[in-house]
């Protein structure tokens, strides 16, 4: 029913008045943005629920980065638009992370998803790496599952799973497996999700 009435709205609104994204629901490579997609045109797009940020988070090494961020007030709907260049012509990312649930999904993964749910959607186990290093939590291998393979149109996910700083009971070793009893014990959800955007 919601997205019903989302939808209503913008065919209701002239498109270069449109403030809001796509109803909630489904990331894709072409929807709330596509690789075409400039600071500009999604400024224009969608008013003042896009706005310019020099301080989007990488989540690894406490690295920044300069991007538009979608629907900024409401961590549970605020979507990360990184660039392939500080000129912000072509979108080359799209990152959901500072939220411990989703509005959004992108094929089917959302904030806040267990191991047991990520590998179910994958359809088999993947690997990550080791719990609180550089780059920690990160998916490394989706072993031929279905999270490895592009969307349509061509992006691909990237997903990072996490417990805040409790490290208690983590798994060690360099690459960690979804499986893993004690991975599962520790009971880790996706505390990111980047969307990857094919050069062009």
């Amino acid at each position: 029913m919601r997205q019903s009435i989302v939808l209503l709205m913008l065919l209701a609104t002239p498109v270069s008045a449109q403030t809001m994204p796509p109803a909630d629901g489904p990331i894709t490579c072409t929807s709330p943005v596509s690789v075409d997609d400039s600071a500009k045109s999604l400024m224009q797009r969608y008013g003042e629920e896009a706005v310019v940020d020099d301080g989007l988070f990488t989540g690894v090494e406490d690295i920044t980065y300069k991007g538009v961020a979608l629907l900024p007030r409401s961590p549970e709907w605020r979507i990360e638009i990184g660039f392939a260049d500080e000129t912000m012509q072509r979108v080359s990312r799209l990152t959901l992370i500072d939220a411990k649930t989703s509005h959004w999904n992108v094929a089917g993964v959302t904030l806040g998803a267990t191991l047991a749910e990520v590998q179910g959607i994958n359809g088999r186990p993947f690997l990550m790496r080791e719990f609180f290093t550089d780059g920690g939590g990160f998916v490394v291998d989706w072993k031929g599952g279905a999270l490895g393979r592009a969307l349509p149109g061509g992006c691909g996910i990237s997903v990072r799973f996490g417990k805040g700083r409790e490290d208690k009971g983590a798994p060690r070793g360099d690459r960690v497996s979804s499986g893993n009893p004690q991975a599962r014990k520790w009971a880790p959800v996706v505390e990111q999700i980047v969307v990857y955007f094919p050069d062009k």
